[in-house]
């Protein structure tokens, strides 16, 4: 995974208009000059909201943009073709491309099952009322517009383990199914939060069902024949069973590609849970790390109180670091959203340092730190807000940092609470960097380079120090940073 930079090239709220293929075409080659080498594409598939559909409320996986259905032919993002031409120019530039893949959950039924249910406890999943009734429950989906192209397929109440929203009697809530499956129980081998976290959202999936197992596993090797498939992005893992994906992403390996990329979004911050996750997969995969992203959203909060020191404490990058994807921000964590904990723009250039420049973890970029982005949405107070999410003016030269100066053995100089640095000391052939960030006044960091580096001078590559630094005889200066901010020391015969 060395020297491998991700970028997700999308947020919540991306414009309407079938754009963003076209736009992952036009900025392909620029991507792959700056350093980014892996691009993580939004759900293809059709969502339930049609054109509007960010990709999350899964419908129909096997229409990419071809099909008349919930309102459209084309995906919020474009059509198939667009899509086949994005994935193909990322490929000829020399990027990798990741797909998300939406497993848990089917949203848009086009027709009503009589079904039979049992009520749910949503606080605690594990309490299931032993009162079985009928109800009319959204269960069906035959991809009426589709009419069997790609998969003939029919999802049916067989094919799910809960659901909330019934009607005759109409009430919202959870729902177990009572089918053929589990004993009238979830799946096992998923989160524990409230109780059980198999259901999340929509008709629930049931993996234990041979037919849907076998059908997911088809869908993987049906889009790897379509377009360009490099890795995939897995969305809600907490809530699928992890012997689901340990088989789902050995099959992808053997049959796609052994060199498959494959993070999956396990939003937990607890280590204990994400080490016994891994083990359940048998550690092919690698995961997002939410601890890292929490740590970066309290230091920017906290400003100078902040102990820069600690800023890894408890993450998965310092527990289990080759299974370790970190990140800054992204669609469920950025300002109105479902998990927001947003990183203050000020602390972003720091937090994109220590992810990009250090030697572990596979860094992340979120589209709108590299681009921005602008939009309008209602706030969980009930009212209309406007949000603006400034592109980071350094966030390029940082990503081309990590592909220029970010090589050889990392030395971590941890020693004060308000002024932190690093060194990647470089190889015979590449060169290294100082990386030196405060949450502080303007300083300075003491850094001793060995003899080796006398008389050494040195430039900050970002440019926000215009000073030049020599080494000394020792090969020791002092490497200066400007308050609240972060500067990339490399030697001026590097550049």
């Amino acid at each position: 995974m060395a020297g491998r930079t991700l970028l997700q090239f999308f947020h919540w709220y991306y414009p309407d208009g079938g754009r963003l293929w076209q736009e992952v075409a036009e900025k392909a080659e620029s991507l792959a000059a700056m350093g980014i080498t892996d691009v993580w594409l939004p759900p293809a598939g059709k969502g339930a909201s049609g054109g509007y559909s960010v990709g999350y409320d899964a419908y129909d996986l096997f229409d990419l943009g071809e099909f008349e259905q919930k309102g459209s032919v084309a995906t919020k993002y474009g059509d198939r073709a667009a899509l086949e031409h994005a994935a193909a120019t990322l490929r000829s530039n020399g990027l990798r491309v990741i797909h998300d893949v939406v497993f848990n959950h089917k949203m848009g039924a086009d027709e009503k099952e009589r079904v039979r249910v049992r009520r749910v406890n949503p606080d605690d999943r594990t309490e299931i009322d032993d009162e079985t009734f009928e109800a009319l429950a959204y269960t069906r989906f035959d991809f009426p517009g589709r009419q069997g192209k790609h998969s003939q397929f029919v999802w049916d109440a067989k094919c799910f383990s809960g659901v909330d929203h019934i009607e005759d009697p109409d009430e919202n809530g959870i729902f177990r199914l009572v089918n053929e499956y589990g004993d009238g129980e979830w799946n096992t081998e998923v989160d524990e939060e409230n109780g059980n976290f198999d259901y999340l959202m929509g008709a629930d999936v049931e993996f234990r069902n041979r037919a849907v197992y076998e059908e997911l596993k088809f869908w993987g090797r049906w889009m790897a024949e379509q377009v360009p498939v490099d890795g995939f992005r897995l969305d809600a893992a907490k809530h699928i069973p992890a012997w689901f994906f340990r088989d789902w992403v050995g099959h992808m390996r053997d049959t796609v590609s052994r060199e498959l990329f494959v993070v999956a979004e396990y939003w937990h911050p607890d280590m204990d849970a994400l080490k016994t996750y891994l083990d359940l997969v048998d550690q092919q995969l690698m995961l997002f790390d939410v601890a890292l992203h929490h740590r970066f959203h309290d230091a920017a909060r906290e400003g100078a109180g902040f102990d820069l020191r600690t800023i890894f404490d408890g993450s998965l990058v310092s527990a289990v670091p080759d299974h370790a994807v970190t990140l800054v921000d992204n669609h469920d964590t950025q300002p109105l959203q479902s998990l927001e904990a947003p990183v203050e723009p000020w602390f972003k250039s720091l937090a994109y340092a220590l992810i990009l420049l250090r030697e572990q973890g596979v860094p992340c970029v979120f589209y709108p730190d590299l681009y921005g982005a602008s939009y309008t949405d209602t706030g969980g107070d009930g009212g209309e807000h406007t949000i603006d999410m400034p592109a980071i003016a350094c966030l390029p030269k940082l990503i081309e940092a990590r592909r220029r100066f970010a090589n050889g053995p990392q030395t971590d100089l941890f020693d004060d609470p308000d002024c932190i640095a690093f060194v990647r000391h470089g190889t015979e052939d590449h060169p290294g960097c100082v990386v030196v960030l405060t949450n502080g006044a303007e300083t300075a960091k003491p850094v001793e380079l060995g003899a080796g580096q006398a008389h050494t001078t040195f430039r900050d590559f970002l440019e926000h120090r215009a000073d030049e630094i020599t080494t000394d005889d020792a090969g020791r200066a002092d490497f200066p940073v400007g308050g609240g901010s972060v500067s990339v020391w490399v030697r001026t015969d590097a550049l």
